[in-house]
């Protein structure tokens, strides 16, 4: 079975593009996976990374070498898998990247459920909005909204998101409602991850992008609610972040007509066969989950 050897950290460290990274994700030291990826190269003939003092590359005999183990560690996962998937009993730990409220009011508890249903599984969750590296961050999926960059991940439909436009009676009263999307030019808006807002036109379905400033700019949700409802200006998010707000009166919704709608919450996650078994079952309960919902 020698000819095994080195094979995970191989592995490891084509993902990563790195020693150290490959390590961490391993759980063992860089000396350990330097070590094995050396008589691993010394038992083949022939050098399968070229090493840099930045970056590790695979050769063109590495390449295809990965190509060759990956499927053949993906079958032997599976297969394993396979064999215990009768009993159901997931271990391990689930890691989550999300972010947003949506996540945090509505991911998060399905999740706890998922978890209760699972007493031996432990699920990490990791509200943040950067972009993750899935191999580095060992990040088994995220939760993701509105328009993708084609990154080569998989990504799954969970949810349509309807928006709302709202304003606070106070911002109103002083500054007039706009009646149409092209009078946000003149309005005080408040930005969250993006200055260019998407509206419809209600009678020819026109899609209407229209390019906003504002006095404040958050990537928290909360953070824009408040600053809203202190009548800092418009703000424009997904009809869930303002449910409470504007049946309290502390914001009063605007451009009905045009609010945009099937904006998508997606599911993402590695391009690659193999995932996790908790990490499938925990998917596949989030879309089921979701399935019915309603903004």
């Amino acid at each position: 079975m020698d000819s095994f050897e080195g094979i995970v950290e191989f592995i490891a460290v084509a993902e990563s593009n790195g020693f150290s990274a490959a390590a961490r994700q391993l759980g063992s030291s860089t000396s350990h996976v330097s070590r094995q990826i050396s008589r691993l190269e010394t038992r083949l003939g022939c050098a399968l990374f070229a090493r840099t003092t930045r970056r590790v590359n695979l050769t063109q005999a590495g390449q295809s070498y990965y190509q060759q183990c990956k499927n053949l560690l993906v079958g032997l996962k599976q297969a394993n898998e396979e064999v215990s998937q009768q009993q159901l009993k997931l271990n391990g730990t689930l890691r989550v990247s999300a972010a947003g409220a949506f996540a945090e009011q509505y991911i998060a508890p399905v999740l706890i459920k998922f978890a209760v249903e699972h007493p031996e599984l432990t699920i990490d969750m990791d509200f943040n909005s950067r972009m993750v590296n899935f191999v580095e961050d060992g990040i088994d999926f995220a939760i993701r909204f509105g328009a993708l960059k084609d990154s080569g991940l998989v990504a799954r439909k969970l949810a349509s998101r309807d928006m709302m436009a709202v304003a606070s009676p106070e911002y109103l009263a002083e500054h007039g409602a706009p009646k149409m999307p092209n009078d946000l030019k003149r309005h005080s808006c408040i930005i969250s991850n993006n200055d260019h807002w998407l509206f419809h036109h209600p009678d020819t379905e026109a899609e209407l992008n229209i390019k906003v400033e504002g006095r404040w700019r958050s990537n928290n949700v909360p953070a824009v609610i408040a600053a809203a409802e202190q009548g800092l200006g418009i703000a424009y998010l997904p009809k869930s972040s303002f449910v409470t707000s504007v049946q309290k009166g502390s914001l009063t919704p605007v451009l009905r007509p045009y609010w945009t709608s099937g904006l998508t919450s997606w599911i993402v996650y590695q391009n690659r066969r193999f995932l996790p078994m908790r990490a499938r079952m925990a998917i596949d309960y989030l879309v089921a989950h979701f399935q019915d919902w309603q903004e």
